[in-house]
């Protein structure tokens, strides 16, 4: 039996064994989320992943007496149908909804531990009976050869702030709102607040925790003791109590509060119920998202560091995968060398997520990964796109790069160079005239739409520092109205994907910065764009002298890095 039977064979097991409890539980299905309890982006044990074998970032399985359902956005449908489809339908958030598609009568079971109100509301509307069940439905193992690391505490000099100072600043905003508690669920707001870091997650160096914060300035520490005692001497912590993650019920319940703020982003229902049954709850939601969003200048300028040794990283592969063309290189042959040429900076610590290396058909499944039954090898005449980050002492990266190994056919390169111009248009926004993501993202697609073509991902995410690849509450994106502020980072990456042929994205890491009373931003990403795959005679002069500046930004800031013959190929790469 071959890998991919033995898999659906497996999947089909799970299946058998979950809808056996059904009965038990008198429910008609089940629902099963992306996110563990801590709602990260990447959870070390994927229920998702084990009853579904898709491996997205996002995603929700219903699974029925009779049918599974998997709901996808637009960045995954080709992905899932690819993993699931031979068990699940598979339907596009947000052209379906699970309500719009499931029978108002059904009865369906979930864990009140890894959904938020807020997703319930999302996905199902009030319109579909909910039961909440308290036990473990889906075993899941913990990825493979994954440990959780110690906590630790970040020196202010690498932060930019003290603990103390961004415990002040919060308790105003709680003063003000007239709350006396906060119940921090999110960890990587944790982690921002105390200056704390750890390696709860396998692309970000989040510790699992959370906590409660009172106007006092005293604070309730939950988590995994072993993993936390290393904090616990630590001078910013003398205001601190510690105790067992599994202690947050009874400690709730024994809590005297007029009103407390919690975050109906990472508040499971399970403990939204136990909070809004006893407290008075605010209504204004977890600030630290929004204030850790605003990097300050060290943090700013440490990310510009690390964006040198990432640069210097992509590009050295850039050059080798040019270079050995003619030879047999994989797409995890590829993955593997950029890794390498990361892992020659003393600074790296391992990815920010899983990179995309994509050759060919592959590059049009928006985030593809590479297996070995998916494997191709990177053929002379394929477009190939590589996405990938790392995660540095300190500071967070993310860039694509599209490339060509061969002079590309005019509609191709017609495309690319549409794409160029959006990036370019987003790269040279005025954001004090644009404000929010929103505005911004319809730049990023005007060129494409005038030969009506278009990407079905968000032009940019919001970026956080030293913590999760993936932070809000800005982005770029069709719907994101977040107003944009000096000190922000985000993506700009916009693409095109022709189903079974290719992809193209062009992604950069930006910050905002206020030059001559105007925000603009400013390009932390240091690779050359391939400019074999341009067709100069639809771009402006701007867009010209744009492309020509930023390349030698590029070979200013990484020459010294590289060796001769790196540099004559990056000369002439301008």
């Amino acid at each position: 039996m071959d890998q991919i039977s033995k898999k659906i064979k497996m999947i089909s097991e799970k299946l058998k064994e979950l809808k056996n409890k059904f009965n038990l539980h008198e429910i008609d299905g089940y629902v099963v989320p992306k996110n563990d309890e801590y709602f990260s982006e990447f959870a070390k044990k994927d229920k998702l992943k084990t009853i579904t074998g898709f491996d997205g970032s996002f995603g929700l399985a219903i699974i029925l007496k009779k049918k599974n359902f998997l709901f996808v956005d637009g960045r995954y449908v080709e992905q899932a149908k690819i993993q699931a489809g031979k068990k699940f339908k598979i339907l596009e958030i947000p052209k379906k909804f699970p309500y719009q598609v499931l029978n108002s009568n059904l009865n369906l079971g979930f864990d009140p531990m890894i959904f938020t109100s807020r997703s319930l509301q999302y996905y199902f509307r009030g319109k579909i009976k909910l039961t909440p069940i308290n036990k473990t439905m889906i075993n899941s193992k913990t990825l493979d050869g994954y440990k959780s690391r110690k906590f630790y505490s970040l020196n202010t000099k690498v932060v930019g702030e003290t603990v103390n100072s961004k415990i002040k600043r919060l308790i105003k905003i709680l003063k003000k709102d007239g709350s006396d508690h906060i119940f921090i669920s999110a960890p990587e707001n944790v982690a921002w607040l105390l200056n704390i870091r750890g390696r709860d997650n396998p692309f970000s160096p989040i510790p699992y925790c959370r906590i409660i914060l009172n106007t006092k300035g005293e604070v309730s520490f939950f988590s995994d003791i072993k993993n936390s005692s290393s904090i616990f001497k630590k001078k910013d912590f003398s205001r601190t109590s510690f105790f067992k993650d599994s202690q947050i019920e009874k400690f709730l319940n024994n809590l005297n509060v007029k009103k407390i703020i919690i975050d109906k982003n990472s508040c499971s229902v399970l403990l939204e119920n136990l909070i809004s049954s006893k407290f008075k709850v605010s209504k204004i939601g977890d600030p630290l998202y929004l204030m850790k969003s605003i990097k300050n200048k060290v943090e700013i300028n440490k990310t510009i560091e690390s964006h040198i040794h990432d640069g210097v990283a992509v590009t050295k592969f850039l050059y080798w995968i040019k270079k050995n063309q003619n030879k047999k290189i994989s797409e995890i042959d590829a993955e593997k060398k950029l890794e390498s040429f990361r892992k020659q900076n003393k600074n790296y610590l391992f990815p920010s997520f899983n990179t995309i290396s994509a050759t060919g058909k592959n590059g049009s499944i928006i985030h593809y990964r590479a297996s070995n039954k998916t494997c191709r090898e990177i053929k002379q005449n394929d477009v190939y796109l590589c996405d990938s980050g790392g995660q540095y002492t300190y500071g967070t990266t993310d860039v694509t790069r599209t490339i060509s190994f061969k002079v590309q056919p005019k509609n191709i390169k017609d495309t690319f160079t549409r794409v160029l111009k959006g990036h370019i248009a987003v790269a040279t926004a005025n954001i004090s005239k644009q404000k929010t993501g929103s505005n911004i993202d319809k730049l990023a697609r005007k060129y494409l739409k005038e030969v009506k073509k278009d990407f079905s991902h968000g032009t940019g995410h919001g970026v956080g520092y030293f913590l999760n690849v993936h932070e809000g509450p800005q982005a770029i994106s069709k719907r994101n109205n977040i107003k944009l502020r000096e000190g922000m980072i985000l993506s700009n990456e916009p693409g095109f994907y022709l189903q079974g042929k290719y992809g193209i994205r062009i992604e950069n890491l930006v910050y905002i910065k206020k030059e001559k009373n105007n925000l603009v931003f400013k390009n932390l990403t240091l690779a050359p764009i391939d400019i074999n795959l341009i067709n100069f005679k639809l771009l402006s002069s701007q867009e010209k002298r744009y492309l020509i500046n930023y390349h030698l930004e590029v070979y200013s800031k990484i020459y010294k890095f590289l060796s001769l013959s790196e540099k004559k190929w990056l000369i002439k790469s301008i």
